[in-house]
């Protein structure tokens, strides 16, 4: 059963002056387990059908469904509920809280799912020992390299249990030292605890860890690989 399902997902802006066709009639599987890379040209589409899936954008035609649920029918309040419980991300930026400590970026999306303290407690000392930081608990994202930075924010993607990871550019702002270390990490995760992981990247060194390769080009799908 797939976990992620997209039927002819097309998204137009600006349709009312000069349109920009950023997809072009996208149909995707993703199943659970995966490891896959959405790839492509700057323009070619990738963010904004990571975006759509992730309930972050809205498709100007098309239906997503996660599971069983066709996300395209859920209200703004609806999907914002939805994407909590259902859907880890992590982005280029980061987009860590600068004032909160490692433990509270991860544990405050528990707070939002009203987890008890306890769960939370739990729960943010596993993610942090199995991204290697159990000796950062109590430092502010100022206070940790960038490499650091993203593990936080991989851990705080999986606090909330979610059924899948989707990944924006994970490893743009690291260096490679760090960009080994984190795709090490979510390789593991995927493997160990078949965590499913979609990314959009362009970065060569996420391609080359990738069991599936999904290509992009003008809105539309080029090529689909697994290996």
């Amino acid at each position: 059963m797939s976990i992620i399902s997209a039927n002819n997902i097309k998204k137009t802006y600006d349709p009312d002056k000069i349109a920009v066709h950023a997809l072009r009639g996208i149909d995707l599987e993703i199943k659970q387990g995966e490891f896959t890379a959405i790839v492509g040209p700057s323009g070619s589409g990738k963010t904004t059908l990571l975006n759509i899936i992730g309930g972050l954008d809205r498709p100007t035609e098309g239906i997503i469904k996660i599971a069983d649920t066709d996300i395209s029918t859920l209200s703004d309040n609806e999907l914002i509920d939805f994407r909590k419980d259902n859907i880890g991300f992590v982005f280029q930026a980061y987009n860590l809280i600068p004032v909160l400590t490692a433990k509270e970026n991860v544990e405050f999306v528990m707070v939002l799912q009203k987890r008890s303290k306890e769960e939370r407690d739990q729960r943010t000392k596993e993610l942090l020992e199995a991204v290697g930081l159990s000796d950062k608990t109590n430092k502010t994202p100022s206070e940790l390299s960038g490499g650091q930075q993203q593990r936080v924010a991989v851990a705080r993607a999986l606090a909330s249990k979610p059924r899948f990871i989707l990944a924006d550019e994970p490893t743009a702002n690291l260096d490679s030292e760090s960009t080994a270390g984190l795709l090490d990490m979510m390789a593991e995760l995927n493997q160990e605890e078949g965590v499913t992981f979609v990314f959009s990247t362009h970065d060569q060194r996420v391609i080359d860890r990738a069991r599936r390769i999904v290509t992009l080009v003008d809105g539309k799908i080029e090529s689909d690989e697994t290996r």
